[in-house]
Parts: structure tokens; sequence; C-alpha cells
């Protein structure tokens, strides 16, 4: 009897809780004002649309549809009855917005300058080049992100977005440095990977009592490498950013001959690049026929290893075997005087796996390391070389005899002299620490008088009611 009237009893209307799956009204109720439960088919008492009473009497009378009731809520699932009709036309997409989802943006509208903005930097901060914007990948992850956005050409980012991000970078690092009334730079040749000549100038500042450094521009330079031209190039460069000449306090440049020469004739205070006149020293003293030899030992092995996909498997799998560390070989590169010492490191470090692999190779069986390679030479490069020691060897003294002696003459010049050891009294990290003893008075004396006149300038150059002090 009970089963039957569960069977007759009609769901509330326009109602989407799950608790409605156990309870309804008679067919006669036609106002649904008395709940019957289908379990029990006993009436309970509610308020007009509260559902409490309903849940705590399955969880009194019904445990086992109470936690039946319980799980369906948790895991979120859809009630027994459909969605109301007005709920559906609400969720409905209109006719106006499909539209609006497939049309683009306009090019004025905010949301495309954010985003082409944003393709920009990348473009800038990544060095990509302008044709990535004109690659499948780029467009489908744009069109992922965000359908209305449409990625203009590589003509608008060449001619025109890049362009004036680059001038805002400008004009915001031109409005910094104007602020700054001492710098020094750095500046050098090189050449790009098609072996097109640029001319770059960096400059060094304090700002709030921090070491602040800006490459201001990497210039074209296809004009002859002259002293007297590289000394335009440089002085038109330091006009271009509304640098004065008399501001700047040296220049740091490698040791070409035509760089120095740039210097003399702009009359501008040079320092010499230590990380460069170190190279040199170092490469002046690998002459010894002994180190050379070496050297070419370890270029011959590394070659061997760089032209074979084969030879660089089984390097690998002989490293997995031997259980040494799973690392590529390293080449020497000519102008990193530590390189040289790198690759050796390197060559001893896989030395066995490197000569189980060779020897594997009757091609290659003679570039394997031998006894008469390995000790002493490349130890004596890996762990004495510049080392203080009381027991050096003959070769140890010579090389580093001859990276004094050549340090010790390239730094004789009085005007280099006499800024070093400015630069490291002004520092708070040396001091006097590396000055000549007998020069340390001197060097103190000729700070306090350039920083009077610098006071006593400063103080001239101010209103007449204004006061440093």
């Amino acid at each position: 009897m009970a089963d039957s009237q569960a069977e007759e009893l009609v769901t509330k209307k326009k109602c989407t809780s799950v608790i409605w799956n156990w309870f309804g009204f008679s067919p006669t109720d036609e106002a649904q004002t008395s709940v019957i439960c289908k379990v029990c088919t006993e009436p309970v008492k509610v308020s007009d649309g509260n559902t409490t009473n309903l849940f705590n009497h399955l969880r009194r009378r019904h445990p086992k549809e109470y936690a039946e009731s319980e799980t369906i809520r948790a895991a979120g699932a859809a009630t027994s009855q459909p969605p109301a009709a007005s709920e559906a036309k609400q969720k409905q997409t209109t006719v106006a917005q499909a539209f609006e989802r497939g049309t683009p943006y306009e090019k004025s509208s905010k949301r495309w300058r954010e985003v082409t903005d944003a393709v920009t930097y990348y473009l800038a901060k990544d060095m990509i080049p302008f044709k990535a914007v004109e690659d499948e990948g780029l467009k489908r992850l744009l069109k992922v992100v965000d359908p209305r956005y449409e990625l203009p050409n590589r003509k608008l980012f060449s001619n025109t977005a890049i362009p004036r991000l680059y001038t805002e970078c400008r004009e915001k690092l031109e409005r910094q440095i104007q602020k700054v009334q001492f710098f020094a730079t750095t500046s050098d040749l090189w050449s790009s990977r098609t072996s097109e000549p640029y001319l770059s100038l960096t400059i060094h500042y304090i700002d709030n009592w921090k070491l602040c450094s800006a490459t201001l521009q990497a210039t074209y330079f296809p004009d002859d490498h002259t002293g007297e031209i590289i000394a335009q190039g440089l002085r038109d460069a330091l006009e271009s950013w509304g640098l004065k000449e008399e501001n700047m306090t040296c220049m740091t440049t490698d040791s070409g001959t035509n760089m120095v020469k740039a210097l003399e004739l702009n009359n501008w205070t040079c320092l010499p690049c230590f990380g460069h006149r170190l190279h040199l020293a170092i490469e002046n003293s690998a002459k010894d026929h002994r180190v050379v030899r070496v050297t070419l030992v370890c270029k011959k092995v590394v070659s061997a290893f760089s032209f074979s996909w084969k030879k660089k498997r089984d390097l690998a799998q002989a490293q997995t075997e031997l259980k040494l560390p799973q690392k590529k070989l390293k080449t020497e590169s000519p102008t990193r005087w530590g390189s040289i010492l790198a690759m050796i490191e390197r060559v001893l470090e896989q030395e066995n796996a490197i000569s189980q692999v060779l020897r594997s190779d009757k091609k290659t069986r003679q570039l394997a390391p031998s006894w008469q390679d390995i000790e002493p030479v490349l130890h004596l490069l890996k762990v004495n070389l510049l080392e203080l020691s009381d027991e050096d060897i003959e070769l140890t003294n010579t090389m580093r005899t001859a990276i004094l002696n050549y340090l010790t003459e390239k730094y004789q010049d009085p005007t280099t002299d006499a800024l070093l050891d400015m630069a490291s009294l002004l520092d708070p990290r040396f001091k006097s620490q590396y000055i000549d003893s007998d020069k340390t008075e001197e060097v103190q004396a000729r700070a306090v008088s350039e920083l009077e006149s610098l006071l006593s300038t400063a103080q001239h150059s101010l209103p007449p009611s204004t006061s440093l002090l």
C-alpha cells in the first residue's frame, strides 16, 4: 500500500534540490502544501521554501536514503528534475553575444593594443625574429588565448611597434642619466655572426648609492676602423645621448691600437680592460711548447667527438658504465683564456670514458691521451697553475713570471695608475689597501682637493640665498 502511494506522489513544481527525490505531494494537493515522504508515506511539516526539516526527516528515519542524498550533494550532481525554463533561458547564448564573440577587436580598442604591446615586448625581450608573427604556432597560441585577437603582419612590428618601444625605453633612460653628474663608459668594436661591424657604448654611474650600468647603443659601423674615425664615432655617440665629455671620468676599452689612439685624439682618460689584458698575458705565457702540446692534444680529442654523433652516443654509454657525470666535452674559445682550463678540466674528468671510446675505433685510437699527456702537464695546468707554492716546478714559475711581467709592463702608465689608486681609495671595500704605502698620503690629499673643488663649483652654481650646508 505504501509503495503504491509513493508511486502516485507528484514531485514539487519548479524545484532543483536533491531532497525532492524522496518527497512529493498527493495528486489532489494542487497547491502542494502537504509534503509526504516517499519512503514511509508520512507527512512532514515544512515552512515555505525551506527543506531543512526534509533532510532532518531522512537523517532520523531513513539513514540509507540520507547518506545517498549527502553523496549526491557533495558531488554536485544534477537533481532528478530538469532545470527551470527560466534558468535555461538565462544560460542560453543570445544571437548578439554569438556575433560579438566571433567579431575581431577593433585595432583602436584597448584590448587589441594591450595584446599587440605584449607581443612586441616578447619579440624585443627574447630577441625573436619578426618572422615569428607569421608562424602558425604563435597564431594558434594567440587564437586559443583570445579568439577575437588578430595578429598583425610583421611590417607593423618592424616599422611601428618595435621602433615605438625603443623610443619609449630610450626616453626613459635619457631622463635617468640626465640626472647623473659623473659617469664612466665602456666601448668595444665587435662583429656580428654575419661579420657586420658594430661600435658599442655602455655607461656606468651611481644612482642613489647603487652602481648602475646600461648599454646605450650598438651602432652599425661600416667605416674604416682608424683611430680618427672611431674617435669621431665615440664623440657622436656621447652627444646623441646628451652626455658631456668633461663629466666622463674614463672610458674602458681593449688594448687595440686604433681604440687607444681614438681616446688619445679625444683627450679622454683610457682605462684598459683588465680582463682583456689578463687574457693576453696568459695567452702569451702559454706559448711554452709543453703547454702548446697538451692543449693541442685536448683540442684534437674534443674535435673527434664534436663531428660524430656516434662517438657522442658511445661517450654517453661509457659515462653510464663507468658511473661518470653525464657531461659534454668543452672546446676552447680563442678569446676566452678560461676556456682552455675548462676544456682540460673536462678532459681529465672524463678521461676513462674518452679513452674507452677512442680506443674502440682504430681511426681514433692514436688520439686517446697517454700517460705522458696526463702526467704531469694536464694536472699541472688544472691544479698548480698560478697557485702560490714553495715547491713550484719550473713550468709553473715560467708561466707565472711571464704573466706578471706582461701585466706589470702594461700597467706602468702614470695616468692609469693614478686613476686606479683614486678608484681604490673611494671604494669602501678597498680604501688604501692596494695603494703603495709611499703614495697613500698623496692620493688622500688629491681626493680631498678634488672634493673641495667640486663643493666650491656647486656652491657657486646655486642662487645666492642657497647653501649646501
